[in-house]
């Protein structure tokens, strides 16, 4: 999918929800156990109740991995029933990747080439030959880690360098890189208040916002600083939506909970002058 294929669908379905499906089987219905899948049947529920409300899905590959093959099929099967049914959805494999070329280049063939994702989460921290391999993709995005919403982030994120903070140089850095036209940004909802810096150095670039929510981050307040001309944003919400219910209505109260931000969004899109 292309930047302007994802600006296309925000406007079309006045939405910038991504919805994460961090699916852990201590917390899904119950009567899924049962099921030959059970992530998958969660999921493929979830994504038909809230496909017209959000623009994205975001699979966090932790919860998958966790569960051994049996889990990394789930995924498999999850990404493929999305692009099959739900071509327009953005799709993010979360798995904040990161390593020396030769590793890079063998986490992005697997996320962008075998299971078909739009975007992979990367982690800057080994510099621009660990993360140029993900870039080399095209038609893909790699969405760099920023400025998260941990209570960790302050440990090394924000410590001055050279007169900046760390997070401002990996965002400066990062857009002297081979196709860094095909960046995106992680920054958390819990940080609203850095937007404002953040946009001075990638006012153009799309941000994926964990943390409004579950985490306490406010959607105005990211908004008002964060917001660009074409949107530039992927408001994600993972626990809120989809365990809005552990009961058998559980994909009607997702659906009920995606709503109400997307109607919270479209006011927004409504009042951008």
């Amino acid at each position: 999918m292309t930047t302007q294929q994802l600006i296309q669908q925000i406007k079309t379905k006045q939405s910038f929800l991504c919805i994460g499906l961090d699916v852990d089987l201590t917390k899904i219905p119950q009567h899924l156990l049962a099921t030959e899948d059970p992530i998958f049947e969660f999921n493929k529920a979830i994504i038909d109740a809230t496909h017209d409300l959000c623009v994205s899905y975001k699979p966090n590959t932790a919860f998958y991995e966790a569960y051994g093959i049996k889990g990394w099929m789930s995924l498999q099967k999850t990404i493929q029933y999305i692009n099959e049914k739900y071509p327009e959805q953005f799709t993010i494999a979360d798995a904040k990747r990161g390593d020396i070329g030769n590793t890079s280049a063998m986490y992005a063939k697997a996320f962008f080439e075998d299971l078909q994702f739009d975007s992979v989460t990367v982690a800057p921290y080994m510099g621009k030959d660990s993360v140029e391999p993900f870039l080399a993709f095209e038609g893909k995005h790699t969405i760099l880690l920023a400025l998260t919403s941990n209570e960790g982030a302050y440990d090394f994120q924000t410590l001055p360098l050279e007169g900046k903070e760390l997070y401002q140089k990996v965002l400066e850095t990062s857009k002297s890189w081979k196709n860094s036209q095909n960046l995106m940004y992680v920054v958390g909802a819990t940080k609203a208040e850095f937007f404002k810096e953040i946009r001075k150095i990638v006012p153009d670039s799309f941000l994926l916002v964990p943390g409004v929510g579950a985490q306490g981050g406010s959607l105005q307040e990211v908004c008002q600083y964060g917001m660009n001309q074409n949107i530039g944003l992927l408001i994600n919400s993972s626990r809120g939506i989809i365990y809005a219910s552990n009961g058998e209505d559980f994909a009607l109260r997702a659906r009920e909970e995606a709503l109400k931000l997307q109607q919270e969004m479209q006011e927004i899109i409504k009042n951008i002058k």
